[in-house]
């Protein structure tokens, strides 16, 4: 059966696992106890929810028990000096009002779903919204040695933002150069943890203050917030454009409030267009990495301080952010690590 069950991951393939799975982990030992086989995977991103998809899909077609064992290793994809950090992904819009924080957030805590170790900073200045979201809007920062401050813990993810130190009205009135300031102290003076990923939760826009922030943060990539409106598109394009300035790879494009879901007949309706995503992408050559419904569980979670990844772990919804959250992890490993298949070769040969 171990033979068998080899083949049949052999031939395994999808979105995250593009080449096959085998071309991007080593094949898993597996090991029979009992009547429960044991498969042990290595793998460079978190995807737990994609090795648990393979293990149903086992189970189903081979009438057997499995257990799966996971070792996540990341690494980072861009060299820089800041200790605990390895890959800085950067959600962003082009305009506000697209959900671009409470997807943030539900995709932060779903990478830890995932197998990560994540998180958070705030860099929206003008309007710190992550505090109220991850429900510790009152409590502040400590600081061990006077210099560098303590981040705070959310339920597993890390947070820092400018709405733990000051209060929201003094922050609005900073001109650029002071929030500047302000979101680089917050950056490189945080006592952060070892880190797989931190997710930066832009300010939306794509002014001068983003574009600085851009040049001034090392970020491995970023990814883009829109709704399929046709304006949210329009601004989400200059979102794209802005990270080609200052060369960031963009990963891909997410389509917030793609539609909404009747809670009476199930009847999918699209309030906002249709297609705006997958045109986005084909335009500049990016994935699409998921589309999110309307959901008033979702904003009802965010209002009250919580994240609908952590308090239904098995509505649907969860499982489509897990599941973006699986596919931007693969489509930075897959584009910017150097052990990726699809990073080019050079080959010399000596005549």
């Amino acid at each position: 059966m171990q033979d068998t069950i080899s083949q049949y991951i052999a031939q395994y393939s999808s979105e995250v696992f593009p080449k096959g799975i085998l071309a991007i982990i080593p094949e898993p030992a597996i090991t029979k106890d009992g009547n429960t086989y044991l498969l042990s995977f290595k793998t460079p991103f978190p995807c737990q929810g994609e090795l648990e998809n393979l293990a149903q899909q086992l189970v189903l077609e081979f009438d057997i028990d499995v257990e799966l064992l996971i070792d996540c290793q990341v690494n980072a994809v861009r060299t820089h000096g800041i200790k605990g950090l390895k890959n800085i992904i950067a959600i962003a819009s082009g305009k506000g009002g697209v959900g671009k924080s409470t997807t943030s957030v539900n995709l932060a805590y779903a990478l830890i779903a995932e197998g990560a170790k994540v998180g958070i900073l705030d860099a929206d200045i003008y309007g710190p919204s992550i505090p109220t979201m991850l429900g510790i809007a009152d409590q502040r920062p400590s600081s061990v040695d006077g210099k560098t401050m303590q981040p705070l813990d959310a339920s597993g993810l890390t947070a820092m933002s400018i709405g733990f130190l000051v209060d929201e009205d003094n922050a609005t009135v900073w001109r650029g150069p002071m929030a500047s300031s302000a979101f680089s102290q917050m950056l490189n003076e945080t006592e952060w943890p070892d880190l797989d990923y931190l997710i930066i939760d832009m300010p939306p826009g794509t002014g001068d203050i983003q574009l600085t922030l851009a040049q001034k943060v090392p970020v491995a990539a970023a990814t883009i917030i829109t709704t399929p409106q046709d304006i949210a598109l329009k601004d989400a394009m200059k979102g794209v454009s802005m990270f080609d300035k200052v060369q960031v790879p963009v990963l891909g494009v997410i389509e917030n409030m793609s539609y909404h879901i009747c809670s009476n007949c199930q009847h999918q309706s699209h309030l906002f267009g249709k297609g705006g995503a997958e045109a986005l992408s084909k335009q500049f050559k990016i994935a699409t990495l998921g589309q999110l419904p309307l959901d008033i569980e979702v904003r009802e979670d965010m209002d009250n301080g919580n994240s609908t990844v952590l308090t239904n772990t098995a509505s649907e919804i969860t499982h489509l952010y897990r599941k973006i959250a699986r596919k931007m992890a693969s489509e930075l490993y897959l584009q910017l690590d150097n052990r990726s298949p699809l990073t080019a070769q050079i080959t010399i040969k000596e005549e």
